[in-house]
């Protein structure tokens, strides 16, 4: 993987990702509060080897002293120094317990030998560092100076520093055990969010669709909380206008697909139900009406007809009664108040044999004599459950199919190409539908009151309009 989709699957985890760091970072702040505190004093002694008043043999005594310094770095880690540091301090604690909180340390070409102690209170971590300094002296002259006699060039050591009484615990360290549970935590995140886009089948990414499915995207439609109806217009809606643009861009798109041979009928689907493909087909319709072009939205979802309703139009006799010959298509088609250039067709009633009505003659027929008077949208039903639309699309032009962003599973959009490709239909493009906003209207317009003026784009030939009826 590389930096980008690392980037990607933190974008599409990032509330899981926030989460583990929260806990990485709450848990090591737990862990912090939970800790004892732990202060460390630290004391000094310096080997010697008698006084020498002749530069030479002062210097072998130097010599002498540094050398016999590492050899008292075991003797001060001993159990005969901890006793003498118990009777000492009339501690109640055995000498290995003792010897844990001791460390012993020489640093190289020194004399020095520096003792630090560990306590839980500052006192006793600067007695204890004292008494081992002092412990450790004893401790060299019983071995040095067996008898006692005091002689002249002993070596032994001489306690240089007493411990200072530390101000502050070295344990806990609050602010790197909070750092390196914001680290752990990053890294669990970023594991976690690779781990999920890998089993995730969920569909987020534009790249990934074309690079996976090779069909192009055409088109992102904001998600719109609790927004029915049409939200393409002429006039600035701020809580819509994203979306209306969404819509122009996608009838702009579309007029870019094929120059020579533009698309006269395209039947709109989706995947499964509630993915918004009438949302999205209503609304494709108005956008092409704006601009000029006669454009006919029919309604071909026989089984769950919603386009009347979305309108605000008659549902009453529509599609299924022009097919049975039941009514003229003059009679059932519907002009939009608002848009003059679009027209509508409602299903009609529910015939009980759907597919054979969509993909009969007589619906291929109707659709080449809707097609010479301006473009033709349908609202078909949903890929999956039926194969309606996949009918359909055998009449058409090309279909546009809509899928939920975060929703639509990568294999209900394989199985939904599939079926069309099983039919010989022409994808014209995903639409992904409820894309999480990024940016408003005042981001680039300012607060403007009308919309920049839809350019007219040539969709289809012909932009003849049906007489009034």
């Amino acid at each position: 993987m590389e930096l980008l989709d690392y980037a990607k699957a933190l974008r599409a985890h990032w509330l899981g990702a926030l989460l583990i760091v929260a806990l990485a970072v709450l848990s090591a702040g737990a862990f912090t509060l939970t800790q004892p505190k732990v202060y460390a004093a630290d004391a000094r002694g310096l080997v010697t080897a008698g006084a020498a008043t002749d530069p030479g043999l002062s210097s072998v005594s130097d010599s002498l002293a540094k050398s016999r310094a590492v050899t008292y770095v075991d003797i001060a880690s001993s159990r005969a120094v901890a006793d003498l540091v118990i009777a000492d301090l009339g501690l109640d604690e055995s000498a290995s317990s003792l010897i844990g909180q001791i460390a012993i340390e020489q640093k190289p070409d020194t004399a020095l030998i520096k003792v630090t102690a560990r306590s839980s209170s500052p006192a006793a971590a600067r007695s204890l560092a004292d008494a081992w300094v002092k412990a450790l002296a004893a401790r060299v002259a019983q071995i040095e100076d067996p008898d006692g006699a005091g002689a002249t060039g002993v070596i032994g050591i001489e306690p240089v520093e007493a411990a200072a009484l530390p101000s502050t615990p070295v344990s806990p360290r609050p602010t790197l055990n909070l750092a390196l549970g914001l680290l752990l935590g990053g890294l669990l995140a970023i594991a976690y969010a690779v781990l999920r886009s890998m089993i995730d089948r969920r569909l987020r990414a534009d790249d990934e669709i074309e690079r996976r499915f090779a069909v192009p995207i055409a088109g992102r439609v904001p998600v719109q909380s609790g927004r029915t109806g049409l939200l393409v217009s002429s006039t600035v809606d701020h809580g819509s206008w994203d979306a209306g643009e969404a819509f122009r861009k996608l009838r702009t798109n579309l007029s870019y697909m094929s120059v020579d041979d533009p698309p006269r009928v395209i039947v709109v689907s989706s995947p499964r139900p509630e993915d918004g493909k009438s949302t999205v087909a209503a609304n494709l319709a108005a956008a092409i009406a704006l601009s000029g072009q006669a454009v006919t939205l029919i309604d071909g979802d026989l089984r769950r007809p919603s386009v009347a309703e979305l309108l605000g139009l008659v549902e009453g006799a529509g599609l299924t009664d022009v097919l049975i010959g039941q009514a003229d298509l003059a009679d059932v088609l519907q002009d939009h108040a608002d848009l003059p250039q679009l027209t509508v067709l409602a299903a009609g009633s529910t015939p009980p044999n759907p597919s054979e009505l969509l993909g009969s003659l007589a619906m291929q027929g109707l659709l080449r004599e809707l097609a010479l008077e301006g473009l033709v949208i349908v609202d078909a039903p949903p890929l999956l459950p039926v194969t309606d639309a996949a009918v359909l699309t055998r009449h058409a032009d090309g279909a546009l199919v809509v899928v939920s962003h975060g929703r639509t599973l990568d294999t209900d959009l394989a199985e939904s190409l599939k079926q069309l490709e099983a039919v010989q239909g022409r994808v014209l493009g995903v639409v992904f539908n409820r894309v999480p906003r990024r940016r408003g209207p005042k981001d680039y317009y300012g607060s403007p009151t009308k919309a920049p003026a839809p350019s007219p784009v040539a969709v289809t030939a012909g932009g003849g309009r049906r007489k009034a009826r």
